[in-house]
């Protein structure tokens, strides 16, 4: 099915103003809480810290995910996820055959360093 395209909008007033990041997720342990089956997930991204990130990658297994990296936005106010705050927003696209929302990781075709911006 497809969907028309957004409107043309200029860098500045959006990939400009995020800070997408690359990180390394550290731990991934099942959400109970959540209102979908998601994993919490830490993730360290190198001089900026380690952030927790609750998200809908459960078509992976939990030990799958332990050292990927990923990439995430971490200048997004945090949410309130099933009582975990969800401090950056690890970016991902659609499982093939999942349901919707259930998301499979975006990370690079190669190691890269911690905390390196996306451009």
């Amino acid at each position: 099915m497809a969907t028309e395209l957004k409107d043309t909008v200029s860098f500045e007033d959006t990939l400009g103003r995020l800070d997408i990041r690359l990180g390394r997720v550290l731990a991934a342990e099942s959400a109970p809480d959540a209102p979908k089956a998601s994993y919490r997930l830490t993730v360290d991204f190198g001089k900026f810290g380690q952030r927790v990130s609750v998200g809908r990658f459960t078509q992976h297994a939990a030990g799958e995910l332990v050292g990927r990296q990923v990439l995430g936005v971490l200048n997004f106010e945090p949410r309130e996820i099933g009582g975990s705050a969800s401090e950056v927003l690890i970016l991902g696209v659609q499982y093939p055959g999942a349901a919707s929302g259930e998301a499979t990781f975006l990370t690079p075709g190669v190691e890269a360093k911690l905390g390196s911006k996306v451009f």
